[in-house]
């Protein structure tokens, strides 16, 4: 039995972090294992105290307790008497693992998210789903430690929970930063797929005979593993990666699809293009945009430094892409998918929609730093998702300007209430220029 895994509840404004609550999910103990019993009980003692016992975490570093709350998910719910559908999610914590974690749970799913163990916690985008563990009835969602780079962790959660499903979107996934730690990003996107997808073939072979349906397993591709591959890109593009992350990602496309021919793995690949929204990290260029746009329109910011505005990426909704994630597993036959919006602009387009959105002018604001051109540029992604469209029965329903809007409403007022800080002396507005 592993370690309890902490989620935080906490709240953001501007650079202020205010940590609420690290409450635990418990995880489920092995038949049999009387010691582990054991320790579980003790844990559920020290809860009710009030305490921690997750590698020594009892306090925050200013000697606050943490009380909770507590949300549920309505609707999908199984009939009486009918099993649950048990997903397993890697990358939970991040903008896909929640959207996918919304959308499995409304569909009645169990879901366990694997995630790393840090000193920060990093489950902001979960909080709103976080149910107290002691509402049994109503907690479907539980974490638990694990990374790509520990096969023996994989292999102990895959065991252990026996999944219907796998969704692997965990990974380095800054193209910018692969470049920065290579190694890194290829041992755990590359090679930690593969480990993954190890733990899931030997869990199908020691329960073939204890199970109606073997685990199904879903790859998260990239549309960066087109590189300079010219568009529209469809699954009969070549690969052309042009970057540490998209090589990484070719290679685990490539063992996807060898764990599926040589093993009869349900495990498919979904070539998804850039999908974005106001859960992306601010250290992508789309969030980068529409969180300057709100500094900017309140008076926190005057510039923002960017790289190639030429880029031209197909950007959709990453809500909307979870969808077909889900459709690609539940097919009678597995298959790789290219899902994209097909349609097309370039970061120069983006600015001017998103600071349109506030009614500023860009090129008043934006000033090109060398710093942040690739080593290897990809000029252009425009996907060809016709199949997903055709068999999944796939379509986008947010479109880019919309797109926009969403995410600039959303960082505006994340501004405003960073200028309550700022106002109030507590942070320094000056921090960016």
């Amino acid at each position: 039995m592993g370690t309890p895994c902490p989620l935080s509840i906490f709240s953001r404004s501007g650079n202020e972090r205010v940590e609420k609550q690290s409450p635990f999910l418990p995880l489920p103990a092995a038949a049999g294992m009387a010691e582990d019993q054991q320790q579980q009980q003790q844990q559920d003692e020290k809860m009710a105290n009030g305490g921690r016992t997750a590698e020594g975490e009892g306090e925050g570093e200013g000697g606050e307790k943490y009380s909770g709350q507590t949300a549920a998910i309505p609707g999908g719910m199984p009939g009486a008497g009918d099993r649950r559908k048990v997903a397993l999610i890697s990358g939970i914590t991040g903008q896909d693992g929640s959207y996918l974690t919304e959308f499995l749970l409304g569909k009645g799913y169990e879901v366990h998210g694997l995630i790393r163990r840090s000193s920060n916690f990093n489950t902001a985008r979960l909080d709103h789903l976080y149910v107290d563990p002691h509402n049994s009835h109503k907690a479907r969602m539980k974490l638990h430690y694990a990374d790509l780079s520990d096969a023996s962790s994989l292999r102990r959660w895959v065991d252990s929970l026996l999944p219907d499903e796998v969704y692997n979107l965990a990974a380095q996934s800054h193209v910018a930063v692969s470049f920065e730690i290579p190694d890194y990003t290829a041992d755990v996107v590359a090679t930690g797929a593969l480990r993954l997808l190890e733990a899931v073939r030997i869990a199908n072979s020691a329960s073939a005979s204890a199970r109606a349906r073997p685990i199904r397993y879903y790859q998260a591709g990239s549309s960066e593993m087109f590189g300079s591959t010219p568009p529209p890109q469809s699954e009969s593009s070549p690969f052309h990666p042009r970057s540490p992350y998209a090589a990484a990602k070719v290679a685990a496309h490539w063992y996807t699809v060898n764990y599926r021919e040589a093993y009869g793995l349900f495990a498919c690949n979904g070539i998804l293009f850039n999908h974005e929204s106001p859960r992306r990290g601010e250290n992508f260029v789309t969030r980068k945009i529409t969180r300057a746009v709100g500094r900017i329109r309140l008076g926190l910011q005057t510039k923002l430094f960017l790289g190639n505005l030429s880029a031209a990426r197909d950007w959709g909704f990453a809500g909307d892409y979870v969808e077909a994630m889900w459709l690609m597993l539940q097919q009678d036959r597995p298959a790789d998918y290219v899902v994209a919006t097909e349609q097309s602009h370039t970061v120069e387009e983006f600015l001017q929609a998103a600071f349109g959105c506030v009614g500023l002018d860009w090129k008043d604001h934006v000033v090109i730093d060398a710093r942040y051109f690739r080593p290897a540029e990809v000029d252009s992604l425009k996907g060809d998702s016709s199949k997903a469209r055709r068999l999944l029965a796939w379509k986008p329903r947010v479109g880019f300007l919309q797109l926009v809007r969403m995410m600039v409403d959303h960082d505006l007022e994340l501004a405003q209430k960073e200028k309550v800080l700022v106002d109030a002396g507590y942070i320094d507005a000056h921090q960016q220029p």
